[in-house]
């Protein structure tokens, strides 16, 4: 039995987390997609604490996209408490901001992300940028075995 890959999206943004969704599910891709709306809450739903203690699903999703500037813990701090922890040391993580600072995609790689992806401004593009991340990481990408 295959099982459905999950997705979860770290997003502060209504607006870039709805159109992230929709763009994801424009693509067909039939994958449960998560929210977690910022980076404590994140932590919370990978290592199942707090609100997701009892969180249905699989252990950790097939790939995180995560947003850099969030409240509580950014996504930097985030990625960094993921590579420190054996069991999400080698999760990939997709970062999908809009920032367009050098310090934070440098940083973004320091700390082992898998990959830097800015949000265009057109929604267009944005739509198609998120579909092929979804297409790459769920259907092209072949994951570590478990």
């Amino acid at each position: 039995m295959m099982t459905i890959k999950t997705i979860l999206l770290v997003e502060d943004n209504l607006q870039d987390e709805m159109l992230t969704l929709r763009a994801l599910r424009h693509a067909h891709l039939a994958n449960r997609i998560d929210v977690a709306r910022d980076g404590q809450q994140a932590l919370d739903y990978l290592f199942r604490k707090g609100e997701f203690a009892n969180r249905e699903g699989p252990d950790l999703p097939a790939v995180v996209l995560l947003d850099i500037g969030l409240p509580r813990l950014s996504g930097l701090e985030v990625l960094e408490q993921l590579r420190a922890d054996a069991r999400t040391a080698l999760l990939p993580v997709v970062i999908l901001t809009s920032s367009d600072e050098e310090q934070d995609l440098l940083l973004s790689y320091e700390r082992r992300a898998n990959s830097f992806v800015r949000k265009p401004v057109d929604f267009a593009e944005f739509a198609e940028t998120v579909a092929r991340l979804g297409v790459y990481w769920l259907a092209t990408n072949e994951p570590l075995p478990k």
